[in-house]
């Protein structure tokens, strides 16, 4: 009895755990099963449901300040101003100005989403430079990149608002750049040969609705930038790329922003980072190539019901085992008895 017990507990918990996984029809995980004291959130992450968790290290919102009026993870540089109730501000309406903002910790996460709330503003017809978003290997070094330095090595985010020499382009806009440590960014013709890629987004300065952007980065599979700012809720696509590039495995978090001759007011409201938990996206594949192989629901099927009948087999065979072993030694047992 007490085996059969066994054997139909150790076969109940093996269907919980598979009716746990949810699969899609490419056969990628969608879902895993969460207990409730977890700290894991459902999310979706490029077209898939996932799960993350916050990441408070790298994440930054009101009040920004412990008690001691400094950040746990966050340095401020430069002309940054912090009002606790609104705003970080890198840079005022003012000319000249550079501010920062860096972790003070690297950003070790895989797969990883940052939201930012910002705010670009100004009194002027006039404006200028913008401000950027970093993952370098470096930290806290002021340059002429949107206060930061050039010949940087990692991933920048560049909220370019001014306009130098790029014709055809509208602005403000929104680029990537990677950095291999020796290449400049070209100023003059607003960064056009070192652009991984970018969108224009015009109507980001002095929008309606909160202005935000969403990096979404899944190692080797995908990286995607969405913007915020035409209505609240609406995220449009900036950017979005199936080869990401390689980041530096040690790389900070940063925020700088820069004004020239013309000036703007730079804005942090928040930083959201999260850790992703999910299975890569489904990729199209060429002929040929054997990969994304399509796995149906019959198979799985199949799969299950052979995993259950070897289950069962396997303690039919224990139970028989123990049978005919307790048989064998009531029988020795009887024969010493005569």
């Amino acid at each position: 009895m007490m085996l059969l017990t066994s054997a139909l507990s150790a076969l109940w918990l093996a269907t919980a755990a598979h009716g746990a996984v949810q699969q899609d029809a490419e056969g990628n995980v969608k879902s895993i099963g969460v207990s409730s004291g977890s700290s894991a959130s459902r999310h979706s992450a490029h077209g898939t449901n996932a799960f993350f968790q916050q990441l408070r290290t790298h994440s930054l919102n009101q009040p920004y300040l412990d008690s001691d009026t400094q950040s746990r993870w966050y340095d401020f540089g430069g002309d940054t101003i912090i009002r606790t109730d609104q705003y970080i501000r890198l840079t005022s309406d003012r000319p000249s100005q550079m501010g920062n903002l860096w972790s003070k910790v690297p950003l070790t996460a895989t797969n990883w989403e940052i939201e930012v709330e910002f705010k670009i503003s100004g009194k002027n017809q006039l404006y200028g430079d913008g401000f950027a978003m970093w993952l370098t290997k470096e930290r806290g070094r002021e340059g002429p990149v949107f206060g930061n330095q050039d010949k940087f090595e990692g991933l920048g985010i560049f909220f370019d608002t001014y306009k130098n020499n790029r014709p055809g382009v509208v602005f403000p806009y929104v680029m990537a750049m990677v950095g291999d440590g020796r290449t400049s960014y070209d100023k003059d013709t607003d960064g056009k040969n070192q652009e991984l890629a970018g969108c224009s987004a015009r109507g980001i300065r002095h929008a309606n609705v909160p202005t935000k952007f969403k990096l979404s980065h899944f190692q080797d599979k995908y990286l995607k930038l969405e913007l915020q700012y035409k209505n609240e809720g609406e995220w449009l696509l900036c950017f979005e790329t199936n080869q990401p590039p390689t980041i530096p495995p040690v790389a900070y978090l940063g925020f700088t922003a820069e004004t020239g001759e013309l000036s703007d007011n730079h804005d942090i409201i928040s930083i959201n980072a999260r850790n992703l938990y999910t299975t890569a996206p489904p990729t199209k594949s060429t002929p040929g190539s054997g990969k994304g192989k399509k796995v149906t629901d019959q198979q799985a099927e199949g799969s299950w019901t052979w995993f259950l009948v070897k289950t069962l087999f396997f303690f039919f065979a224990v139970g028989g085992a123990y049978v005919g072993y307790t048989a064998y030694r009531t029988k020795q047992q009887r024969s010493h008895r005569f």
